[in-house]
């Protein structure tokens, strides 16, 4: 069975990534009928998230790497520490030279010039907004959640929505009730403390990612997650927005009204949270990682891009997405649920992905 599982994966996979996503679902299936069979009860409170391909990254991983100081792991992490101008080049926030509590991006977008004219992220087109952000009309928004994807054809490329697949220039696809738009803020800025002379610890290491909803003043912070290099979960809170929320972008977040309702902690609130186990040495990794910092607010200048560890062939700006790199070195297919991205998935497959690349290299060394 085993054997002719194999073959028709084989035959029904055009690329090496789409052998390894057929794969892992085949094996996924394999892996359900086996359980079914079994009828083993599983408790109400576990959730799979992933299916593994292979035993993690993170098990593989020698145990001196992941003692409960993380010392070794952190040592072997200081080669792929961001440089100052690894950061300024990957548009990361530092301290403005004038503004205490301010930010400053030195590839930041161009300001309209008129304080009261915004430019739909999605769709392209201008609308007016009051004094406290607020939509001045209501205007319908059509436009295409996919990126333009080319394939070859005959005769030539073919770029297509990957939304919808329709060639580009095709109608939208999607329509919202209003225009958003996605400005970051630059206020409100807290910097991770210095570590103390005396303190001999290790500063420690983890993994974040974040996710956003539009409000009125542009991207604000809806959910954050803290990996530690055990690959658990150390932090996961639900954040409420600041301003008025238009949109939860559930598609692609996986968050709702009901989620940020209520018991949602602040941003002030996450950041003292955030400050009371990271200082200015801990080593934090992320896919792009700038825009977490931006949105969580968060000077921090010891920090591992997965997108930058693991470049594109082209170089910058293009990046290699964190599904493709899981896929490619974890063997391992993230973000495929309807419900949107897991934080927490997606945190854990930046530290799985540093574990791995640290061994990788380690075995270089030798």
């Amino acid at each position: 069975q085993a054997l002719s599982e194999e073959k028709s994966v084989f035959n029904r996979s055009a690329n090496k990534l789409k052998y390894l996503s057929v794969a892992v679902n085949a094996l996924k299936r394999l892996k359900n009928q086996s359980a079914a069979a079994s009828k083993t009860p599983r408790s109400s409170e576990e959730k799979v998230d992933v299916t593994l391909m292979n035993a993690p990254a993170a098990a593989q991983f020698s145990d001196s790497c992941l003692s409960a100081d993380d010392t070794a792991f952190y040592e072997s992490l200081k080669d792929y520490i961001l440089s100052d101008e690894r950061m300024i080049e990957n548009n990361y926030p530092v301290q403005h030279p004038e503004k205490r509590g301010c930010a400053a991006l030195f590839n930041e977008k161009k300001p309209n010039p008129d304080p009261l004219k915004r430019i739909c992220c999605r769709c392209g087109s201008t609308y007016s907004v009051s004094q406290s952000g607020k939509h001045v009309r209501k205007e319908e928004c059509n436009y295409h959640y996919g990126k333009g994807v080319k394939n070859r054809v005959p005769g030539g490329v073919e770029t297509r929505y990957s939304c919808c697949q329709g060639v580009m220039g095709a109608p939208a696809c999607q329509m919202f009730k209003l225009h958003v738009h996605d400005s970051l803020s630059l206020e409100g800025f807290v910097s991770t403390a210095a570590r103390s002379p005396s303190d001999a610890a290790c500063p420690g290491v983890y993994a974040l990612d974040c996710e956003m909803c539009y409000t009125v003043r542009g991207l604000e912070l809806s959910r954050v997650t803290v990996i530690n290099s055990d690959v658990q979960v150390v932090y996961d809170a639900f954040v409420k927005p600041d301003s008025e929320v238009i949109d939860y972008n559930t598609r692609f977040s996986g968050i709702c009204e009901k989620d940020v309702a209520g018991s949602s902690a602040s941003l002030e609130e996450v950041q003292q949270t955030l400050l009371s186990f990271i200082n200015a040495d801990t080593i934090l990794i992320g896919h792009g990682l700038e825009t977490d910092l931006c949105l969580l607010k968060l000077l921090h200048g010891t920090v591992v891009d997965t997108s930058v560890v693991f470049p594109h062939r082209l170089g910058p700006p293009h990046r290699l997405s964190l599904k493709h790199l899981t896929a490619e070195h974890l063997r391992r297919i993230i973000q495929e649920s309807v419900c949107g991205h897991d934080t927490a998935e997606d945190a854990a497959a930046c530290m799985e992905l540093m574990l791995w690349r640290v061994k990788e290299d380690g075995k270089m060394k030798r």
